[in-house]
């Protein structure tokens, strides 16, 4: 890669990430009309090789001025073009759970492969399907992990932790955090009844006395992170710690968290959050280095 472009909003990671590449760093202009629609202005002479770096937090916003950025760059001389996205959204609706429900994963998929020629992203959800390639037919996808950095954060914060996946889910990634740290690790069982309404059961540890860490890969809502920090601290654990990959916490999530006992947050930078601890940018400068 040759170029880091990014919108305003991503410039500070942009330059991070340049940095790490060695390479520039540009960033995609905006004037937002006030019908809604977006102008967009790309340096007028761009190198074969550039990578769009776009967290995709909040996506319906940003995908129209993502896809004409990498039109545009195309257009601009553009030959091999790379999105960076730490925060992939629309990858959990991976199945249709009732009739007519729309894989939203395979198609945004599809449309990403339309427009980039590799898409690298942090901590994707991919439960029913084995690699990233596949979301994105035709084009290299990359599934970087954030749980070895979280995990390493936490055997030096809370040493002797034991880590809880809130669901069956986080099971590989929990395993991936503990591994060759020296610590325990086990997953609950949830049940959703709604968005907003889930059960968590513990595991059959005995979680007395210990600091307990809770993985995930995202808090949106915070409901489950609540549910089972509250279950733990109820089972006589000393405290109770969360660490994601991807701090969303949509609206009152993170009180939600605190209000249920949680004493710490902390996330990787995947997401721009005040709980950011540790960085996904050499992952990502990694993985397109090698594309």
């Amino acid at each position: 890669m040759n170029l880091v472009l990014s919108f305003d909003d991503d410039r500070v990671r942009a330059q991070a990430l340049a940095a790490a590449l060695g390479v520039g760093c540009a960033v995609v202009e905006r004037h937002r009309f006030p019908d809604g629609e977006t102008r967009l202005r790309l340096p007028p002479a761009l190198p074969a090789r550039a990578v769009l770096l776009c967290g995709l937090e909040q996506p319906n916003g940003k995908l129209a001025e993502l896809l004409l950025a990498a039109a545009g760059a195309r257009e601009l001389g553009v030959e091999r073009l790379a999105l960076a996205s730490p925060y992939l959204a629309y990858m959990r609706q991976d199945a249709a759970f009732t009739p007519g429900e729309v894989v939203s994963q395979r198609h945004f998929g599809r449309l990403l492969a339309a427009q980039f020629d590799a898409v690298v992203t942090v901590d994707p959800h991919l439960h029913r399907v084995r690699t990233m390639d596949e979301v994105v037919p035709g084009r290299r996808g990359v599934a970087l992990s954030a749980a070895a950095l979280l995990g390493a954060f936490v055997a030096r914060r809370v040493p002797g932790a034991l880590l809880l996946g809130p669901d069956e889910e986080a099971g590989p990634w929990v395993r991936l955090a503990a591994a060759g740290r020296g610590l325990d690790h086990a997953v609950c069982v949830k049940h959703r009844r709604g968005d907003r309404e889930v059960d968590v059961v513990l595991p059959g540890v005995d979680v007395r006395g210990r600091a307990v860490v809770l993985f995930d890969d995202v808090a949106s809502t915070g409901r489950t992170l609540a549910a089972a920090a509250a279950g733990a601290l109820a089972a006589g654990a000393a405290s109770v710690d969360v660490a994601v990959t991807h701090a969303l916490f949509v609206g009152d999530a993170l009180e939600q968290v605190h209000a249920a006992g949680v004493r710490h947050v902390w996330s990787s930078d995947s997401v721009a959050h005040a709980s950011n601890a540790v960085s996904v940018v050499p992952l990502l400068a990694d993985a397109l280095a090698a594309l």
